[in-house]
């Protein structure tokens, strides 16, 4: 190993370390000023709660509202949705990649479905599916399917043209240059879709929950605010940033072992 290789090295870890440090120091520092500005009603303690409040809500939650439950049906919920988004979109887009003229015909239409604030789509979805898990699932789908084929589609198209004359040059078949040229080298789109519709599939399972569900954190919220219990309401945020902080590990480990 040469001394510019080790050099290189010390200086990745050095950024490594120096990213790591920041961002506990600014995780720290938030909840420090969270709890003080609560403690000395600076900020509204009723409203806005604290961080001491939260975690004794979420012992609490744990006890004697099966809070593990709760987050199971909500990563049950998710996982499902976002599987059904990514494979549909990755599937979908493909077709719309080898068919232009069909692109061309139903884009005008996946603009304005994607403009759709889908929400509005919620009482007919339930009339429709029914009010159960499937009727979230759906609409999570509904979110997630559109801008995973955009994303995903844009990825395809913006292939270098070189390279594909160059693969057609060697009498490469459209199946060749799709699966050893356009699917390999947008690996880094389809991993930056998995990372938007993970979190797109998470709200429109909340906005779900919000709807129609018995359990699960977009319950445990519409709950807490329904019997003015804002503490519940905060630690279901709190729990919610904290899935969706560990789906995103979960997306970016799969980054690097595909990147590999």
């Amino acid at each position: 190993m040469t001394y510019e290789h080790k050099k290189y090295l010390k200086k990745c870890k050095r950024e490594k370390a120096i990213v790591l440090v920041s961002q506990i120091l600014i995780l720290v520092i938030f909840l420090s000023l969270w709890e003080i500005l609560s403690k000395y009603n600076v900020i509204n303690p009723f409203i806005f709660s604290s961080p001491s409040k939260v975690i004794l809500t979420i012992y609490n939650l744990f006890l004697n509202y099966d809070l593990i439950g709760h987050i199971l049906t909500t990563l049950y919920e998710t996982l499902i949705a976002f599987f059904l988004g990514i494979t549909l979109s990755f599937i979908i887009a493909i077709i719309l990649y080898e068919f232009k003229i069909l692109n061309k015909i139903i884009d005008p239409y996946l603009t304005m479905l994607n403009s759709l604030p889908k929400v509005a789509l919620g009482p007919l979805i339930i009339i429709i599916v029914g009010a159960s898990a499937n009727s979230i699932i759906v609409m999570a789908l509904l979110i997630n399917l559109i801008v995973g084929i955009m994303s995903i589609y844009n990825g395809f198209n913006n292939i270098d043209k070189d390279l594909i004359k160059l693969f057609k040059t060697f009498n490469a078949s459209r199946l060749d240059i799709l699966f050893k040229l356009t699917i390999p080298a947008s690996y880094k789109t389809i991993i930056s879709s998995l990372k938007l519709n993970i979190s797109m599939t998470l709200i429109g399972v909340i906005m779900g929950e919000f709807l129609v569900s018995k359990s699960g954190l977009g319950y445990l919220i519409i709950y807490g605010t329904q019997v003015f219990n804002l503490d519940m309401v905060m630690s279901g945020i709190v729990i919610l940033i904290i899935i969706s902080f560990v789906l995103y590990k979960m997306i970016t480990s799969i980054e690097k072992k595909l990147l590999k």
